[in-house]
């Protein structure tokens, strides 16, 4: 989400680089009796440039929150080991965004122990990805999901 105080709507910026600074936020959309979390970019800063800046990340983010349920961790089919943690980062007014983050291999063993209401941060990448539901013993339904692949992480509080 840009405002249009900060970019014009008008500029055809097909091939631009940009770089947006700003806040991953969260909202959940109720459809179908049933409860969506909705994820975005708000944008505070946006940079536009011709070439790409050296030494930016891209896709990178920086979150500071607490562990909201305990995390879970599990092997793939392919036996890779991933853990999910929803996390609650706070805004002012009293608001909370809920952050879905997935721990690959010696991160997700990490995770496994923390506890809910854990201080902890985390710098990784948005992405998204397609997986498999199990819907019934032969069924199946492909599905997207929205997260914060981490690739550090640092747990602030005592075991």
């Amino acid at each position: 989400m840009i405002s249009e105080r900060l970019v014009d709507v008008k500029a055809d910026l097909k091939g631009k680089y940009v770089e947006v600074n700003g806040q991953f936020r969260s909202y959940n959309r109720h459809e179908d009796n049933k409860n969506r979390l909705v994820l975005s970019v708000f944008a505070r800063e946006i940079k536009v440039s011709e070439e790409d800046t050296e030494g930016i990340r891209p896709n990178f983010i920086f979150l500071d929150g607490f562990v909201c349920k305990q995390p879970i961790y599990r092997k793939t089919p392919l036996g890779r080991e991933i853990a999910d943690i929803l996390l609650a980062v706070n805004r002012p007014y009293g608001k909370s965004d809920y952050i879905p983050c997935i721990c690959w291999g010696r991160n997700a063993r990490f995770a496994e122990n923390f506890t809910v209401g854990g201080h902890i941060q985390v710098w990784g990448r948005i992405q998204s990805r397609e997986y498999q539901k199990k819907i019934s013993e032969n069924d199946f339904e492909k599905r997207i999901a929205y997260e914060v692949s981490v690739s550090k992480l640092e747990y602030l509080d005592e075991y």
